[in-house]
């Protein structure tokens, strides 16, 4: 249905059709020409309305916030002082030819780019909140990093293996969240606190690097560093000596600053031993 993102507009397309499909985030009338901001995941793209393309412009003159749309135009620079810098595609527009509403929407509870939202109001419209640019943002760097440390433990031999999420209650340092068996009345699987178990199994049975970027549910009160359930990083190895997994660990942390966020870190990372965090800190893990 669509040819581009909105968010991938460029000087180099100037004099090209394109197709867009994405949601109206602002509509604006100025003296019977009429500008709609197009928002997909990659950014917003300005689309002109000319009264001269007489249905383009009736079915325009209806469209309200989050309408979605479907708009083929012809990409042309933007007119000498009106270039937005802070939008990848700030150096052109689109004049419509045509367009087409996938589907009309009622007015929203709150503006998108309102940045002083309660967080009961975002949960409440949580759809909506998703739509809003720093939660894209977030969750494209969540992305970014995942894709990284992928990459980097891939090269490195290390396997990505699935392991259940249905288990049986281990030891571990928090109560188990438990789900009841229809199967077997009376008997309960849990929800694992991390796969330590299973990461046990698959090194004896010679997956000697293994990774997994897995679920963990962990069923107890709210703390600072406490929550009911996270992402977290699992690395197993064997036949590798204690700084050899402590430089492969520091790499990846240094490889993912790097291609994410370009920030170098320095090297070698500071370290203590275990006797001086504690007498430190009072703890072994400052």
């Amino acid at each position: 249905m669509r040819t581009h993102y909105c968010g991938e507009l460029s000087a180099g397309l100037v004099g090209q059709s394109v197709t867009l499909c994405g949601w109206a985030h602002r509509r604006r009338d100025h003296g019977g020409v009429i500008f709609i901001d197009l928002r997909d995941r990659e950014g917003l793209a300005q689309v002109v309305f000319d009264p001269d393309r007489d249905e383009a412009f009736r079915i325009a003159d209806r469209v309200r916030n989050e309408y979605v749309l479907r708009v083929t135009g012809k990409v042309r620079r933007r007119p000498e002082g009106t270039v937005n810098p802070n939008l990848r595609s700030g150096e052109v527009e689109v004049l419509a030819h045509e367009v087409e509403v996938l589907n009309p929407a009622v007015s929203p509870p709150f503006q998108l780019d309102d940045d002083n939202l309660s967080e009961n109001t975002r949960l409440q419209y949580r759809v909506l909140d998703l739509r809003r640019e720093p939660m894209q943002r977030n969750l494209r760097l969540r992305h970014r990093v995942t894709m990284a440390m992928r990459e980097y433990l891939d090269a490195k031999g290390f396997i990505d293996i699935e392991t259940p999420m249905l288990t049986r209650s281990t030891p571990e340092g928090a109560r188990d969240y438990l789900v009841p068996s229809r199967v077997y009345p009376g008997g309960f699987y849990a929800l694992p606190q991390s796969p330590q178990i299973f990461k046990q199994l698959l090194m004896v049975a010679g997956f000697d690097r293994y990774y997994q970027i897995v679920r963990c549910f962990r069923d107890e009160d709210l703390r600072a560093d406490r929550q009911p359930e996270f992402t977290q990083i699992d690395i197993e190895t064997s036949f590798l000596t204690e700084r050899q997994i402590q430089d492969i660990v520091e790499d990846l942390i240094r490889t993912v600053f790097k291609r994410v966020l370009d920030v170098d870190l320095a090297t070698p990372f500071p370290r203590l031993t275990h006797a001086e965090a504690l007498s430190r800190y009072g703890s072994d893990k400052p």
